[in-house]
């Protein structure tokens, strides 16, 4: 028996005051896109959440995309407001490679502003499916209806936190998902496990923001090869074709032929994202890090213990260090349990594998007019929906899905 949250008991049920063909929940970049070209469809669509409330909030001033800025342009139907126009107008911004995250922020508000105007910056508090339309509850109390439902949360609720690290507090183990400014770690000593882009990129920033650092990555760290925003020549781009997640013909194969790597059997999926897209962290970074933080590759923390205000780490070499504070950059795992705005009989009637939602070839779930999109959605369709490339295709796909659903009902 399912036990139902405190929040959902406390929702009364009441008569919805509106009425919309789909709702998106989540502002982020694949909310804001699949929005827009829901609206292209003629629909009537909201969408809730604060704008990029995970860039501005939860990612420290000073990181820098690792994709280039073709191919994190956001979509609309008439193509109207992409990346490039954005930089055509733009005082303060030009097109350049690492991009800076805050241009990238500027450029998706921007976006926000023209595409999607109106977003509800209130919060979704429990979705429930009753016949065949949905009824949400807001967090104010306002009870909406609709047919079909888009979720678009990102990241948020997926933050990874190993569970051998939960019996210290946060205010000692936190995750890198949980700081959106390091200048309180200034003086401090921290060490960071991880070996991805996140990990060595936080490395990077809090050396910079004054803190002293060891890094501790299971394997050795994955260097990207060097890249730039010079054309490349001929011979290299038929070697290695450009794509939004980088250059080869695999990657070409995925953002060019989007759908395609959902036609394979899931253990074959399963075993490509292992062994193909482990984590790896850019060129850029080799700099700002070798030499200036205390990297250990190839080792393991296999213990922390809360000593004297801070934490001792023991490392699989034998070797012990002492800090103010760990930062776990372990990255993120899909889990429908996390997301408790879905009512739990809703939850329940969502299969999944692995607390991974089972979807079809137009991202919607076992629950009709119920669709996942983004994080969500890698297992099923391939690694270029970790990125804001991946948002066009899903977007494109589940707008003609939720338009054809709605038709046949009329």
């Amino acid at each position: 028996m399912s036990v139902v949250p405190q929040h959902i008991q406390k929702i009364q049920q009441s008569v919805p005051t509106a009425q919309y063909d789909v709702v998106v929940i989540g502002a982020g970049p694949y909310g804001l896109t699949t929005a827009a070209h829901l609206r292209g469809k003629g629909l009537k669509v909201a969408i809730f959440g604060k704008p990029l409330e995970l860039w501005r909030e939860r990612m420290p001033a000073g990181m820098f995309l690792r994709s280039h800025w073709w191919a994190t342009s956001l979509s609309d139907p008439q193509n109207k407001y992409s990346f490039a126009r954005f930089f055509a107008q733009s005082s303060h911004y030009k097109a350049c490679y690492p991009v800076p995250i805050e241009a990238f922020i500027e450029y998706a508000m921007w976006f926000q502003q023209h595409a999607v105007p109106d977003i509800d910056q209130t919060y979704v508090a429990c979705v429930e499916r009753q016949g065949k339309q949905f009824i949400l509850t807001l967090e104010d109390g306002r009870v909406i209806q609709c047919a079909a439902v888009v979720m678009a949360t990102g990241v948020y609720y997926y933050a990874k936190r190993p569970p051998e690290y939960s019996h210290l507090s946060r205010d000692l183990v936190s995750h890198a998902f949980d700081h959106g400014d390091f200048s309180r770690f200034a003086g401090k000593e921290l060490l960071i496990i991880g070996g991805g882009q996140s990990a060595v990129e936080y490395a990077a920033l809090l050396h910079e923001a004054g803190a002293r650092v060891h890094l501790v990555a299971r394997r050795p760290i994955n260097w990207l090869g060097r890249d730039d925003d010079t054309p490349r020549p001929l011979l290299e781009q038929i070697k290695a074709p450009n794509s939004g997640i980088a250059p080869g013909w695999k990657n070409w194969i995925l953002e060019y032929v989007p759908f395609l790597f959902y036609r394979f059997p899931q253990p074959k999926k399963d075993y490509y994202l292992g062994r193909h897209f482990n984590a790896a962290a850019s060129e850029w970074l080799r700099e700002r890090v070798l030499g200036k933080v205390d990297v250990r590759e190839q080792q393991k923390v296999i213990a922390l213990e809360a000593v004297d205000a801070g934490v001792r780490a023991s490392l699989s070499t034998g070797e012990q260090l002492q800090v103010d504070h760990v930062l776990l950059a372990t990255g993120y795992a899909i889990d429908l349990r996390n997301l408790a705005m879905l009512h739990p009989q809703l939850a329940s009637q969502v299969e999944a594998d692995s607390y991974t939602p089972l979807l079809n070839s137009h991202f919607e779930s076992s629950v009709p007019g119920l669709y996942f999109v983004g994080l969500s959605s890698v297992r099923a369709f391939g690694p270029l929906y970790r990125f804001v490339a991946g948002s066009k295709a899903s977007a494109r796909r589940v707008a003609g899905a939720v338009a054809r659903q709605l038709a046949r009902v009329k």
